[in-house]
């Protein structure tokens, strides 16, 4: 997905002034009276204002902003704006004209801008502004400064709407490049220098031009003024949009050292709006691969999961494992691709394009579905893990639980979702028919949807199960699987061994020396006891008598549902 490099300019090079939109401008630029002011009348003074305007006005109780706090909204045609009006979101035009009202220049910026540019729907309305965010703090009352090493100005809306309001930043590391040399230098002479590029900070306050640079590709470089109803582009990026490439702004091997994240950000772009990478920034890529252990893992995990949100799970997988970044990012998919090689690869890819078809029907599935639709291939291929831990819960692949633990350990990944998705794996024998169970409290368990969820997600990726996934529709039973069918129920004529009840208490009749039965047992123990309950194939009441939940999902239950 890569083309031909072609020439950007470099970032310190001067950008030409953009052409006047119309005549009037060119009379303003040719008359060298840069002050709008000096064309409007004076007014006499007997029609100034003689009252003092009161520096705070109370805020309105609403928790909206009220359109009487903006300005008159220019009118323009859509014939004479570069982005039709009608597309503009309204709550984000809203905030505009109050920042305009209070001596701000603002812009839409970023994403909302190449989608519009693009023919694409945007998903949010980014605004970049001068206001520093304690002066945007100060002008919204519904709103909040969030971020440390970002921060941020969320203006909230009715309904859970936000709109994001950032400063004009500088690049930290272009201002320490350009910092004057003081001839102090850490290193002794002939000493090779290899500094340190990855962004820590990110507060530096700078100019809109400023600001559309240290932006990380040229597509994303785009600004609109709204008052004007045209397009600001300081990086070139409406050229790349038309020749569809996703190009860094300024050195690429310099921007993807400054934040590996950019990796993930490039991939998802490329698959998401159909663009080729260019062949400079493509091998940038490839560099700092390495780097992504340096980055914040729950960013990686965000970014991560923007990618399986986005209906694109397949083609940026497929980009993320020619890029070897699959070992950093999901260490079970790459270690399953080099153990089962093409034809894990191309079930595994199967999975996830079935996932991509599902979220592109517009159906809104939960991060727990999500990972475990794609984990699912890796877990059927490992061996069925019957021991339980000492927690007394079952188990699944190895690799899938050290993975989940991680994610919870160091990426912030929520407990519950882990523990979802765990439960969400191992249910999927019992769908499938590989385990028997008695399907009573199976149906009524709070995951029972959406374990039927990924099982008709991995129908669809396989075709195999098609008629367990409809007898589960239908409300029946689908049959036991051949391979799963245990002795007493392979051979129907032979006497039934009645199984003995465990005492949950008391003293225990079983003879000195047998495994069943103690004064107490403990956690593990009853797990698996009831693992060997369950797992009845010759009991004609399993159908219909509600009992135990499949494979410890009773156990876990609490933990696995929300609330």
């Amino acid at each position: 997905m890569t083309r031909d490099f072609t020439e950007t300019p470099p970032a310190g090079e001067p950008t030409p002034e953009p052409a006047p939109d119309n005549a009037r401008e060119a009379d303003a630029f040719e008359s060298e009276s840069m002050d709008p002011l000096e064309v409007l009348p004076v007014p006499e003074l007997e029609e100034a204002i003689l009252h003092p305007i009161p520096a705070y006005v109370a805020p309105p109780p609403e928790d909206t902003v009220p359109d009487t706090d903006f300005l008159p909204e220019p009118e323009m045609s859509p014939e004479s704006a570069e982005i039709d009006p009608d597309k503009l979101d309204p709550d984000a035009l809203k905030v505009i004209h109050r920042l305009h009202s209070h001596g701000h220049q603002v812009y839409l910026v970023g994403g909302c801008v190449r989608d519009l540019l693009l023919g694409r729907t945007p998903k949010d309305f980014d605004i970049a502004t001068s206001a520093h965010p304690g002066e945007v703090r100060a002008i919204f009352r519904n709103c909040r400064l969030i971020g440390r090493r970002f921060r941020l100005a969320h203006i909230y809306f009715k309904g859970g709407k936000i709109i994001e309001v950032s400063t004009f930043r500088a690049n930290p590391t272009e201002l320490e490049a350009n910092a004057p040399d003081t001839g102090e230098e850490e290193g002794g002479e002939g000493e090779e220098q290899n500094p340190d590029l990855l962004i820590t900070h990110d507060n530096v306050f700078g100019t809109a031009e400023q600001d559309a640079r240290r932006r990380d590709f040229t597509i994303n470089g785009l600004f609109y003024d709204v008052s004007e109803g045209r397009v600001i582009d300081y990086v070139r990026g409406r050229r790349d949009l038309d020749e569809r490439y996703i190009r860094t702004i300024g050195d690429p091997e310099v921007r993807m050292r400054e934040d590996p994240v950019r990796i993930l950000r490039a991939v998802r772009f490329a698959s998401k709006l159909g663009l080729d990478i260019e062949s400079r920034t493509y091998a940038a890529m490839e560099g700092a691969v390495e780097d992504l252990t340096r980055c914040a893992p729950a960013r990686l995990l965000e970014e991560t999961f923007r990618l399986i949100r986005g209906g694109v799970a397949a083609p940026s997988l497929r980009l993320l494992a020619a890029l070897d970044a699959l070992k950093i990012l999901l260490s079970p998919v790459a270690a399953h691709f080099r153990e089962h090689g093409r034809r894990g690869e191309r079930t595994f890819y199967a999975y996830a394009e079935a996932l991509d078809r599902r979220v592109a029907s517009g159906e809104t599935l939960d991060d727990a579905i999500l990972l475990a639709a794609l984990l699912v291939p890796i877990a059927q291929a490992a061996p069925v893990v019957e021991s339980l831990d000492p927690a007394g819960r079952p188990s699944v692949a190895q690799a899938i639980e050290d993975l989940l633990a991680e994610f919870v350990q160091t990426a912030r990944l929520p407990r519950r979702i882990a523990e979802r998705c765990r439960l969400l794996l191992i249910a999927q024998r019992t769908l499938s028919g590989e385990r028997r169970r008695k399907t009573g409290a199976f149906r009524r368990h709070p995951l029972f949807a959406d374990a039927l969820t990924v099982f008709e997600i991995s129908v669809e990726a396989t075709g195999r199960h098609r008629d367990a996934l409809e007898a589960w529709k239908r409300g029946d039973v689908p049959p036991q699987r051949a391979g799963g069918e245990s002795p007493a129920a392979a051979e129907p004529d032979a006497p039934r061994k009645r199984r003995r009840r465990r005492r949950r208490g008391g003293s225990s009749r079983t003879k000195p020396g047998s495994s069943e039965g103690t004064a107490a047992a403990p956690a593990g123990e009853a797990s698996s006891s009831l693992e060997d309950t369950s797992d009845d194939g010759d009991d004609e009441s399993d159908a219909d008598e509600p009992d135990e939940s499949p494979e410890g999902m009773s156990e876990a239950g609490s933990d696995g549902h929300e609330g």
